[in-house]
C-alpha cells in the first residue's frame, strides 16, 4: 500500500485504492478528515492554528497551516476528485485538538482550532460524523482510500478507530 504523509500545514487528497494518507503527532493541531465512502475518495488536511489572518504571506504558501484556508481548499479537492459536496456519503471527522505544553491553558490552542473548525464546516453545511479531540496526548491518524477507515494511536502503541 501506498502512504501519503501530510506535514503539519499540508493536505493530501486521493481516489487510489491502494493508498492511505496519514499524518503524525498531532498535539494541538487538528486533521480534518474528509471521505465518500461510495466513491471512494478520501482527504486530510494538518491545521496548526485558526485563522490565516495572523500570517497572510504564510496562508498563501502554506494553505492548510490555517483552518479558515485549509477546510475551504481540502472541500474543493475532494470533490475534484469525484466526491458529491451534498451527500450523505460525505463524511467528516476530526482528530487532536489535544492540550499539550500549555498547563495553564494559556494559549489553549487545540481548543481554538476544534471551535475555528467545527464553525468553517458548518457554514460549508458540513459537520463531523465523529471526533477524537482535547485530551493531553498526541496522535497519529491514518486513513484507508479503500475502505475509508480512520485509525488513530498514540505514543504508547494504543490504536482505535472512530
Amino acid at each position: 500500500m501506498n502512504r501519503i504523509v501530510v506535514g503539519v500545514g499540508e493536505y493530501a487528497v486521493s481516489n487510489i485504492m491502494s493508498e492511505s494518507i496519514k499524518t503524525y503527532a498531532l498535539g494541538s493541531c487538528i486533521a480534518v478528515v474528509i471521505f465518500d465512502n461510495i466513491k471512494k475518495v478520501a482527504g486530510m488536511v494538518h491545521v496548526a492554528l485558526p485563522e490565516s489572518k495572523i500570517d497572510i504571506n504564510r496562508a498563501s504558501e502554506l494553505p492548510g497551516y490555517f483552518a479558515d484556508t485549509g477546510i475551504p481548499l481540502l472541500v474543493d479537492e475532494v470533490k475534484k476528485k469525484g466526491a458529491t459536496h451534498f451527500n450523505k456519503n460525505l463524511t467528516v471527522k476530526l482528530i487532536g485538538g489535544a492540550q499539550i505544553s500549555d498547563p495553564n491553558n494559556t494559549f489553549n490552542i487545540g481548543r481554538r482550532n476544534a471551535m475555528a473548525i467545527n464553525k468553517i464546516l458548518w457554514k460549508l453545511g458540513m459537520g463531523p460524523k465523529a471526533t477524537d479531540i482535547g485530551k493531553n496526548f498526541s496522535r497519529t491518524v491514518e486513513i484507508d482510500v479503500n475502505s475509508c477507515s480512520v485509525i488513530i494511536n498514540n505514543a504508547t502503541g494504543k490504536k482505535w478507530m472512530i
